[in-house]
């Protein structure tokens, strides 16, 4: 069976999975009512879901996209994201953008999209989140903003 991405309104967002990218519901739900969001389905089962909000005139920035921890590792995410980037390339966008931590599994899956580290938001995690967050048992400190330019 074949995966179908689709754009979906804000309410119908699957919160459960965007709380994977994102760990707090009050930042999620923050940005959700001003972007899109698309989810990735086979059949009926939602397995990953992508919100990106405008950013500017002609771009936008990805602010989650997680896949379920039952259908991770099979490529689902990133087929969602190559259909984002082409989505968002066909909607006349000169850039897409995102934020990730300095590390882990996350930087190298924007990187192999062709995404390239612009920036650095000094202690971004720290000041951001009202709790530490951990990957692989070492606390975000910083965030890479990354670009993907059309």
């Amino acid at each position: 069976m074949s995966l179908l991405i689709q754009e979906v309104p804000a309410i119908d967002a699957p919160m459960d999975l965007l709380l994977l990218a994102d760990p707090s519901q009050d930042k999620v739900r923050s940005y959700l009512s001003s972007s899109k969001c698309f989810v990735a389905s086979i059949g009926e089962i939602v397995v990953g879901a992508c919100v990106v909000q405008p950013y500017g005139t002609d771009a936008h920035e990805l602010m989650a996209i997680a896949v379920h921890p039952a259908h991770q590792k099979s490529g689902y995410g990133t087929v969602l994201l190559k259909w984002v980037v082409d989505f968002f390339r066909k909607s006349g966008a000169r850039q897409l953008e995102v934020g990730t931590g300095t590390f882990g599994y996350q930087l190298a899956f924007y990187q192999r999209q062709g995404f390239r580290v612009t920036s650095i938001d000094h202690d971004f995690f720290v000041k951001n989140y009202p709790e530490p967050i951990f990957e692989d048992g070492i606390q975000l400190f910083d965030m890479l903003r990354l670009t993907l330019r059309y």
